[in-house]
């Protein structure tokens, strides 16, 4: 009834969404499209409430239909951020995040629409003695193929085999 009864055996079973590619692995110009999702207005107001961004185009539809300039709520940029990342998250064991470049909100999202997104692999150098520096764009789109954020993430990658790269 219960095939996994040996504790000690678990750590053999591979982990769910996790990879171990090494830099040697990455091939600028390789592309991977999430799934979609649909952003309700729970979650928006949830998000909203954690990071204690109650900003009237976010959080006041009275605010937004009668004063607001596109008449009507917008979903905070840190959220399409986030859930716009976390679609193509691969949760690698051998990368680390260094930062974001030219993260840019590009057009306004809204409670409602059904976000995507295509992560590109764009270039690759070796960095330091056991590790490399990748770049990666994040285009996510909203509806039917509207750009609305762009960012680049860069990331350190532990190396296969760290004795080819003299740093």
């Amino acid at each position: 009834m219960n095939p996994n009864k040996d504790a000690s055996k678990h750590k053999d079973i591979p982990v769910w969404n996790a990879e171990n590619w090494f830099y040697e692995d990455i091939v600028p110009g390789t592309s991977i499209r999430s799934i979609r999702r649909t952003i309700s207005e729970g979650e928006s107001m949830q998000f909203n409430a954690l990071m204690l961004d109650m900003h009237p185009y976010v959080a006041d539809e009275i605010f937004a239909k009668e004063e607001g300039i596109f008449g009507r709520r917008l979903v905070a940029g840190a959220f399409v951020f986030s859930a716009g990342l976390g679609l193509v998250a691969t949760n690698c064991v051998n990368a680390f995040s260094y930062g974001y470049d030219k993260l840019r909100f590009i057009k306004p999202v809204f409670i409602g629409d059904t976000i995507y997104t295509i992560k590109t692999d764009l270039d690759k150098q070796p960095k330091y003695k056991d590790m490399g520096l990748y770049r990666a764009c994040y285009e996510i789109f909203k509806n039917e193929g509207e750009l609305v954020l762009y960012c680049e993430h860069l990331q350190t990658v532990k190396y296969r085999e760290p004795e080819q790269f003299k740093i």
